[in-house]
């Protein structure tokens, strides 16, 4: 058996893999590339690989079931969307969320119904710190 890598971040490709499985609950390889756009054109020997990796860094666990592999996420989708964010205000916005949070406002492009839904939800997340 392998030693599980550490390691706290999904590549581009294994993220993809990840929502899938998200969105399955668990699946083998030929379910997640069978949710994939037609366009990918993976073959199912690097899905394999793919998933062995996820499985490797301890982001997924699987079973046996007959001859297939049936994988299943370790990590729930909320508490990696999480981590990243954490990540990434840490590395690129010098562990300012408020700049994070400034950036996405100014240059995101959002309509108005997003901006009243962010101050709603910041609204709503304020009352809930002080009652």
């Amino acid at each position: 058996m392998r030693k599980k890598k550490t390691t706290n971040l999904l590549t581009e490709v294994e993220l993809e893999f990840m929502n899938e499985l998200w969105a399955l609950g668990e699946g083998s390889v030929r379910d997640v590339l069978d949710r994939l756009p037609s366009e990918r054109n993976l073959a199912y020997t690097s899905g394999a690989t793919i998933l062995r990796i996820l499985d490797e860094k301890g982001f997924v666990e699987s079973r046996k079931a007959g001859k297939t592999l049936i994988y299943t996420p370790l990590l729930e989708k909320d508490r990696y969307q999480a981590r990243s964010l954490q990540n990434l205000s840490r590395t690129l916005f010098d562990d300012t969320p408020a700049t994070l949070v400034a950036r996405l406002v100014d240059d995101a492009g959002l309509s108005e119904a997003d901006l009243e839904e962010i101050r709603a939800l910041v609204e709503r997340r304020l009352q809930n710190d002080s009652g």
